[in-house]
């Protein structure tokens, strides 16, 4: 394997691993792989930080045990993975007030731009994989209606008044922000003008009674609390539930829909401090194998792998208008002019 061979090329050269982990504020869910870092990292056994947005875990808790042993038996070292799991804006956050995280892979790559800003991510991070753009996974939105319910059949459904909608806060949740997008670009995309989509926007959100921190929270509070008529998820939430036995009826709306891309990166500022460049940026690597875009394939996301991408397709829909946050003018554009204070995200719920 190429990547093999080019990793273990860099261990032989001499991997030296120095740094103490850091004390640092807790984000909303933390597990580790086996145990936690204690003391200076050595030669013989190095401690990581991920940290990701909510519904990735599935896929990583079986993207992390396939890398440790490919570590291991790559370089003879050992690698302990702690991971953490929350609402991407909070894990920002987090991460900026000190989480020492040596990768993030949030959903937004706006929220790597702050850290990037924050100059804990040096400029160019997109750049690390050839030909990705630091994108890992892509997916899509859906819509799901309660079992036994009004079935929703398309993006338009959502303005009915008598429906009530479930979604997170776009201001803690980049799933929400995909979401609100969405939303928009259903409107502007087919052809429809601002004004048209302010009003759309501001009727759908009208029908939301609760904004839940992250996408794995709005999902709680449409299942297990029963809130809400419609939940707008991810994709592959729906396919996760699916191949474990949970069947809901929801539709992708193909027509138009947004392509949901989650970046990663290695985290300079805390990686040169820990010591761990060498077997993170391993880490982001090895996300990009086979083996790892079949993770999330099986954990329902779209891989950016074309050849896994083959073997998955039948499980995603094709939707015939697939616009991209590039048709926003990128995150640089779509955050401050969406989701800042007193942007349009704020006009709509003030419009409901």
């Amino acid at each position: 394997m190429k990547l093999q061979r080019r990793l273990f090329g860099k261990f032989l050269l001499g991997l030296t691993i120095s740094g103490v982990i850091a004390s640092c504020a807790s984000p909303p869910t933390t597990t580790e792989n086996s145990g936690s870092a204690t003391g200076v990292q050595n030669q013989e056994e190095v401690t990581l930080t991920l940290v990701s947005y909510a519904v990735t875990q599935s896929a990583y808790e079986k993207i992390v045990p396939q890398f440790v042993e490919y570590w291991e038996e790559t370089t003879g070292q050992r690698v302990t993975i702690d991971q953490s799991y929350g609402g991407s804006g909070t894990q920002t956050r987090a991460v900026i007030d000190g989480l020492e995280a040596d990768v993030v892979a949030l959903a937004l790559a706006s929220d790597h731009y702050a850290l990037q800003d924050a100059g804990l991510i040096e400029p160019g991070w997109e750049n690390a994989v050839s030909g990705q753009n630091g994108i890992i996974t892509r997916s899509v939105v859906a819509l799901v209606s309660r079992e036994g319910g009004e079935q929703v059949e398309s993006w338009q459904d959502l303005a009915d008044p008598d429906i009530t909608v479930i979604t997170a806060n776009p201001k803690t949740s980049g799933g929400a922000r995909w979401n609100f997008l969405g939303l928009w670009g259903s409107v502007t995309k087919a052809g429809g003008s601002v004004e048209e989509a302010k009003e759309f926007v501001a009727q759908v959100y009208g029908s939301v009674t609760t904004l839940p921190r992250d996408a794995r929270e709005a999902s709680d509070v449409f299942y297990t609390r029963n809130q809400g008529d419609v939940l707008m998820n991810y994709e592959n939430e729906l396919l996760l539930a699916e191949s474990q036995g949970r069947i809901q009826p929801y539709v992708i709306p193909t027509d138009y829909n947004i392509s949901i891309e989650g970046p990663v990166a290695v985290v300079d500022g805390y990686v040169d401090r820990r010591g761990t460049r060498e077997v993170a940026e391993a880490f982001v690597e090895f996300l990009y194998t086979p083996e790892a875009q079949r993770a999330f394939a099986e954990a329902g996301f779209r891989p950016v792998n074309e050849e896994v991408f083959a073997e998955f397709s039948q499980r995603f829909p094709v939707v015939e208008n697939l616009f991209t946050i590039e048709d926003f003018g990128g995150w640089n554009q779509a955050q401050p002019e969406f989701f800042s204070d007193g942007a349009i995200f704020d006009q709509a719920l003030l419009g409901r």
